[in-house]
């Protein structure tokens, strides 16, 4: 599960690495510090002994490089866009090749399975690069009647975020990756010698690109090496994905099985916009033609705790809901997370009260999402400007001021 709360780092056990995948770039990174959890059957490092505060920073005014676990499928042959429209609740007809889409795969009770992006690489062949859960299972259990094949490319994912992303990739790729590349276009380019899927999406809200590496065909550890090199003139470090949470937390980005699971409905995860009930038929729209349209899941924000994982929001002494993931905003100078209420309801704006699991209680208000940046004018490219770090009185570090 996507899991990433400062508790998280002490609470951890032993596992056997034979059983899960190996990130490919893991020996140009690895220390003793790392702590690795597991998504979509793969490990990742969630923390790595570094500063959180600084990478965030070095996030939101330069860039990051991070290993991610997301699992791309491949599905392909010539009944691919009717299976396709079956599985998601999405329109895939009208998806051009270089374009990407997020999607989502429903239940057929209209609870959210898997979500996702899926990318047209040509007529008749796509990528579907999952989140946590048994996507590929999902796919070949649905397939009977359509004369498609489902894959696994074994593509291991690199995200490239931050406002200096543009920067790195145009050197990476030569020139052939610019500012003409928009939100969710991808296509296929020269990095250092060798092909690579690239698109401009990522799971952080700022300006950023995905590489996606070809399975055996891919030189991983040159790859590395290639975009590590083209990112240190300006500025681009490593991170674990500490970071990442926090800034996809702020950014209103769910987590799968994390923020919403099968016993919501997309609807009340606040996903309408992406749930075409226009279409004749897909897996789940029965159920969700009388499903209750309205939100469940709000952001909340404290500004004297981190409401986390497990914590009970309150009204008038009745719990009304759960925090399903809290950090603590650098940008904002509070702690941030999601709530799910246990009914709909106008719920924005209430000023309510969070108990945490040791008990102690604190007041909180009720937000929508994003938590800024609602127009998503950075992930887009609209707005380039370069944030300011906040320096409330003693709470920064001098290390800090070093950095940049």
């Amino acid at each position: 599960m996507n899991i990433q709360e400062n508790l998280d780092i002490n609470d951890t056990v032993r596992i056997s690495s034979r059983a899960f995948d190996p990130s490919p770039y893991l020996e140009r990174y690895d220390n003793p510090e790392m702590i690795r959890g597991i998504y979509a059957g793969r490990f990742f490092t969630i923390y790595n002994g570094e500063d959180p505060l600084q990478k965030y920073w070095t996030l939101r005014r330069k860039a990051l490089i991070y290993d991610v676990p997301e699992k791309p499928v491949e599905i392909s042959g010539p009944d691919v866009v009717p299976f396709l429209e079956k599985v998601f609740a999405r329109t895939i007809s009208t998806l051009q090749q270089g374009r990407g889409r997020y999607c989502i795969a429903c239940t057929p009770q209209g609870g959210v399975f898997m979500d996702g992006v899926l990318f047209k690489l040509a007529h008749d062949r796509y990528w579907y690069v999952q989140a946590d859960g048994a996507m590929e299972t999902w796919l070949v259990a649905h397939s009977g009647g359509f004369d498609i094949e489902i894959s696994d490319p074994h593509s291991r994912v690199i995200q490239i975020q931050g406002p200096a992303s543009f920067d790195i990739m145009k050197a990476a790729s030569d020139g052939a990756i610019d500012e003409s590349m928009k939100y969710f276009h991808a296509g296929f380019f020269d990095l250092g010698g060798q092909e690579l899927y690239v698109s401009r999406t990522g799971f952080t809200n700022e300006l950023g690109f995905e590489i996606y590496c070809r399975g055996e065909a891919t030189d991983h550890l040159a790859l590395w090496d290639h975009l590590v090199a083209s990112g240190e003139p300006h500025g681009m470090e490593f991170s674990s994905t500490r970071s990442l949470t926090i800034r996809r937390i702020e950014a209103g980005i769910l987590g799968n099985m994390t923020d919403m699971d099968m016993s919501m409905t997309p609807f009340a995860a606040g996903l309408e916009p992406f749930i075409d009930m226009d279409k004749t038929d897909f897996i789940g729209r029965d159920a969700l033609v009388d499903a209750d349209r309205r939100s469940r899941l709000y952001g909340i924000k404290c500004a004297d705790a981190i409401p986390g994982r497990g914590s009970a929001v309150i009204d008038e002494d009745k719990t009304v809901g759960q925090m399903t993931a809290g950090v603590d905003s650098p940008t904002l100078g509070c702690g941030v997370g999601y709530v799910v209420f246990n009914e709909p309801g106008e719920w924005s704006g209430r000023s309510l009260e969070v108990r945490l699991p040791d008990g102690k209680v604190y007041s909180c208000e009720v937000v929508e999402l994003p938590f800024f940046d609602r127009e998503k004018k950075i992930v887009r490219g609209l707005d380039r400007s370069i944030p300011d770090i906040p320096v409330p009185a003693g709470e920064q570090s001098e290390k800090m001021e070093s950095v940049f």
